[in-house]
């Protein structure tokens, strides 16, 4: 199910991202859910974009999400 805003997303997310990269993980998630709609496994694949998404913009040191530079 896509996303309609950051309170939406799994807890997992709201949790550890900060607001940017939640914003990045709900816009890849969204587009990703829409194009393998066709496919059994989209909503996993979807969370698997998302997180990809979120990787090239936010690299995770320790507990902690902080941008790339």
């Amino acid at each position: 199910m896509p996303y309609s805003s950051n309170e939406d997303l799994p807890a997992s997310v709201r949790e550890h991202l900060p607001p940017h990269a939640q914003d990045i993980y709900r816009a890849a998630f969204n587009a990703a859910y829409d194009e393998y709609a066709a496919d059994a496994r989209h909503e996993e694949i979807a969370h698997r974009v998302a997180w990809a998404a979120v990787k090239r913009s936010y690299l995770k040191v320790g507990n902690e999400w902080v941008a790339r530079r």
